[in-house]
């Protein structure tokens, strides 16, 4: 990299997204890092991030398949409301078809926590799984897509408005990480190729 002239992104400072400091019930931690899945819709993972903007924070619910690695269901929004991760999860469910029983894992942040949230979740038949208090490990995958997210492609921008973020990241999601960028957990096959050939 010296040789070469290189020099690697740095993650920006850390702006904390996690309210579990409530009264909701909290789920136990099923998935228990088994971040494997052999079939689609058998395991989601879901998570809040955060992008500054000079109008203020945007804040992005994602849900991601943990087959393929693909971003199945997303929100932006200026708050970090249930809505937001309703939203997200509502999004997901009708790309996929609605399916039925899926294990979804989050944090114990107070919008995975609420009731409509979680009401959502048993309509369908889906199983929570909440990770353990302050354990950002238990939800990997979805903290490496947020990192890849803002060390690929978020942090050297600016944005001057929360719209001009959305497009970045809609193109983020959407095209390049969905159908360019190759993953060595699918044999470094991107999402999308990975999820057609199953």
């Amino acid at each position: 990299m010296r040789e070469n002239g290189w020099k690697s992104k740095v993650v920006k400072k850390y702006k904390a997204t996690t309210n579990s400091n409530h009264s909701f019930p909290v789920s136990e931690n099923l998935l228990n890092r088994e971040f494997t899945s052999d079939r689609p819709n058998q395991k989601w993972v879901s998570d809040i991030t955060y992008v500054p903007t000079d109008e203020g924070w945007l804040y992005v619910a994602g849900i991601l398949d943990l087959y393929g690695r693909e971003v199945v269901g997303w929100a932006m929004g200026e708050r970090m409301t249930k809505e937001l991760v309703l939203d997200a999860l509502r999004q997901a469910k009708v790309r996929r078809g609605n399916p039925k029983g899926v294990l979804a894992h989050s944090d114990r942040g107070s919008q995975y926590c609420s009731h409509d949230y979680q009401n959502e979740l048993k309509k369908d038949g889906f199983i929570c799984s909440m990770s353990r208090k302050g354990n950002c490990w238990d939800n990997a995958p979805m903290e490496s897509f947020w990192g890849k997210l803002k060390q690929e492609w978020l942090n050297d921008k600016r944005f001057r408005t929360r719209e001009d973020a959305k497009r970045d990241i809609f193109w983020y999601i959407e095209v390049y990480y969905k159908r360019y960028r190759l993953h060595e957990s699918n044999n470094y096959q991107t999402p999308h190729d990975y999820q057609r050939a199953a």
